[in-house]
């Protein structure tokens, strides 16, 4: 790695250049380009914060993955958190509670961090957060959802607070969202797509991107039907394998290349919408960014583990502060070691490498 990358600097550029794509995409919308315009300002002042503490020593990432609940009702084919037993049908009462969660938003925004990914389980059961997050205006809060519990009340809550985003997860067209998601979700996804449309509320799509469905979610006619309903986000996941039966759905070299090329076609050709990918290129940034060096992922239950990926944790955020938990004995060892910046073969190093990770955690014990 070359030892003058400043991966702050990096992640600062990206936010500028996240926000500079939004507004584009958001030019025809008033209140979203003034929620845009401020959120710019309120971005620039979050990384002087991580610039600051940078120079004296601590590295405070940009993003956030909150997995705010374990609980979902869908049970999708190939998740890897209900294989990893993440995800479970009912909530269990030790996850974090409203409080909790309320605590790390307000340390998130004294820290500097400017995005807080809401996942699940499925986020949307829990209302009350997402309304408190709305309050956080220096935060945008992505909420990546299934999209089965959007109803009235939280279309309003989206037109209140415009940091809320929905990212409503789609596998393609409706055989093979439905496939994978079950019965009817296609047409539900469709019906909450149009009445943000309708509302001129801005919202995302997450597409998992695997093998067998590539060619169909990076084709302009899946994406034109997504743009002409007004999204002006898709962001790519790609799908990591849990199983030994599923590893022939994992993108490889050829298929993260191809996803690459198109997303630089898109970006040129079709600025009306943002396209993220993840992990995406990251010889871009210097090596995988999890474990704090770009990101972290708090579970339900209030462990810091370095990404939802992969699950192990040393510390827990009811137990100490945000910025304490960032400076985790494993999550130190994975960033000093250089095991994220290593080759792999999959779209996950840490996922590949989880039995060293499983050993860097009992030494530290």
């Amino acid at each position: 790695m070359d030892e003058s990358f400043d991966l702050q600097e990096y992640l600062t550029k990206g936010i500028e250049n996240f926000v500079v794509d939004i507004l584009k995409a958001t030019v025809k919308n008033p209140k979203e380009s003034a929620f845009m315009l401020k959120f710019a300002s309120a971005t620039a002042a979050a990384s002087r914060k991580r610039r600051v503490a940078e120079d004296n020593g601590q590295h405070i990432p940009s993003f956030l993955i909150a997995s705010i609940t374990s609980q979902c009702n869908l049970h999708c084919s190939g998740c890897y958190s209900r294989c990893n037993n993440a995800t479970v049908d009912s909530a269990p009462v030790e996850q974090l509670t409203d409080e909790e969660w309320l605590r790390i938003f307000s340390e998130a925004d004294e820290l500097g961090i400017s995005f807080i990914l809401l996942a699940g389980g499925e986020p949307m059961l829990r209302r009350d957060i997402i309304e408190a997050a709305g309050k956080r205006q220096n935060i945008l809060f992505p909420i990546f959802t299934n999209g089965t519990f959007i109803d009235k009340r939280y279309f309003e809550l989206f037109d209140r607070c415009r940091n809320l985003i929905p990212v409503m997860s789609i596998e393609g067209e409706k055989e093979v969202t439905d496939a994978r998601r079950g019965k009817g979700i296609y047409e539900s996804l469709i019906r909450n797509m149009d009445e943000l449309c309708r509302r001129d509320l801005i919202f995302g799509a997450s597409v998992t991107v695997t093998t067998q469905n590539i060619k169909e979610v990076t084709s302009d006619d899946f994406l034109k039907k997504l743009s002409d309903r007004g999204c002006k986000a898709v962001i790519y996941v790609e799908f990591v394998p849990v199983t030994d039966k599923s590893r022939e759905l994992a993108p490889g070299d050829a298929e993260r290349e191809y996803l690459q090329a198109e997303l630089k076609r898109r970006r040129r050709d079709h600025p009306e919408m943002v396209y993220i990918s993840f992990p995406g290129d990251e010889k871009g940034s210097g090596g995988c960014v999890a474990a704090g060096r770009g990101f972290f992922h708090i579970n339900s239950h209030g462990g810091a583990e370095p990404c939802p990926f992969s699950p192990y944790s040393d510390v827990n955020v009811r137990d100490t502060s945000l910025k304490e938990a960032l400076d985790s004995a494993l999550f130190r060892a994975l960033r000093d070691s250089g095991h994220l910046l290593e080759d792999h073969a999959g779209g996950c190093v840490l996922y590949e490498k989880r039995d060293l990770v499983e050993a860097i955690l009992a030494q530290n014990r």
